[in-house]
């Protein structure tokens, strides 16, 4: 049984299925990637998952508790962070400022920015938040403001921000989406290495077959809403399903 356990999650909008009875394990400290053509329903799977959409039927469950019915921040004290496709970042703060919001809400339960203006006295959370910033090679970016940095720098940012509040369940949707193919492997590098050093769980949906099969363990297929295959990513490269749904025939 994995810490992630969706069984029989079913989603319509209107006359519109988009998830159709989807089960789905994702094992404890592994990397589960969730990929489709467009409109597979990734992404509303993923919105079931952090509390953004109650489906229709089914059940999600993390570590035994069900996250249907709870807000996102209660589903983020749960222990579950996700890293959007855009990163979400507050533009008018400095690196370690957008840092200390995540460990204030770790510690209190809620974010507080205007605790920034005496965070001098929060020794415990700088120290945590600096340490943070060392460990995403970030620590000479701490005054920099982050609306002048690049996608993949703002990336790491929030990768930070999601990491420093020690979730057992990272969700990353699209965490390589428009970015250059530099700051892609960036990207794919820290995510191995938060896969080789840390205790935490991925799943991620991305379009990117490099990222994918440099970093999953298994990977679920969905095309119209409904899982295909699921495999590990050597069965999965060039399985007649999935070629038939990327490429609208089997070979």
């Amino acid at each position: 049984m994995g810490i992630l356990e969706v069984k029989d999650v079913g989603k319509r909008f209107g006359g519109l299925q988009a998830l159709g009875d989807v089960n789905l394990s994702v094992a404890e400290n592994s990397v589960h990637a969730i990929i489709g053509p467009n409109g597979a329903g990734k992404s509303t799977l993923l919105n079931c998952l952090v509390g953004k959409l109650i489906p229709d039927s089914g059940s999600v469950m993390f570590d035994g508790q069900s996250v249907l019915g709870r807000k996102p921040y209660e589903i983020n004290q749960m222990g579950i962070s996700r890293v959007f496709q855009t990163p979400e970042i507050f533009g008018d703060l400095t690196v370690f400022e957008n840092m200390m919001i995540p460990c204030f809400a770790k510690r209190d339960g809620a974010f507080r920015l205007h605790a920034l203006e005496n965070v001098g006295r929060e020794r415990d959370l700088v120290e945590k938040a600096e340490q943070m910033l060392i460990d995403v090679n970030m620590i000479d970016k701490r005054h920099m403001h982050t609306a002048s940095m690049s996608r993949g720098d703002k990336r790491r940012l929030e990768m930070a921000m999601c990491l420093v509040q020690e979730p057992r369940l990272l969700l990353l949707d699209e965490p390589t989406a428009g970015m250059a193919r530099a700051d892609t492997n960036n990207t794919i590098d820290l995510l191995k290495e938060i896969k080789e050093t840390r205790d935490i769980t991925m799943a991620i949906i991305e379009h990117d077959m490099h990222v994918v099969f440099s970093l999953a363990d298994r990977i679920t297929v969905l095309a119209q809403g409904t899982p295909l295959v699921e495999d590990t990513p050597d069965k999965i490269k060039g399985h007649p399903k999935v070629r038939e749904a990327y490429l609208g025939e089997a070979h």
